[in-house]
């Protein structure tokens, strides 16, 4: 239970500091192997937490969470040039 609190406050962290998450940069950077159970930990502390579904470059689709902002819309500041520029994701 520990090793999950840890990995929590790890996410948590990396996410306050403006940073993107995905399961593979969890598992890489932080050896979480469920990123959606570490997220809804988060959730249940209150923790803002946003997500949305992208496409890799393999066309795979894939979670990816952020820490929300007080912006209407709830996505990172990159988040909407992206989409324009890949309107198909």
């Amino acid at each position: 239970m520990q090793e999950f609190a840890n990995q929590s406050k790890m996410i948590r962290k990396f996410l306050e500091e403006g940073n993107t998450i995905t399961g593979m940069v969890a598992l890489e950077k932080f050896g979480c192997w469920s990123l959606p159970r570490r997220i809804c930990d988060l959730k249940e502390t209150g923790f803002p937490v946003e997500s949305q579904w992208i496409k890799t470059d393999s066309g795979k689709r894939i979670k990816e969470y952020w820490m929300a902002d007080d912006r209407d819309d709830g996505q990172p500041d990159w988040a909407q040039e992206w989409h324009d520029f890949n309107p198909d994701c």
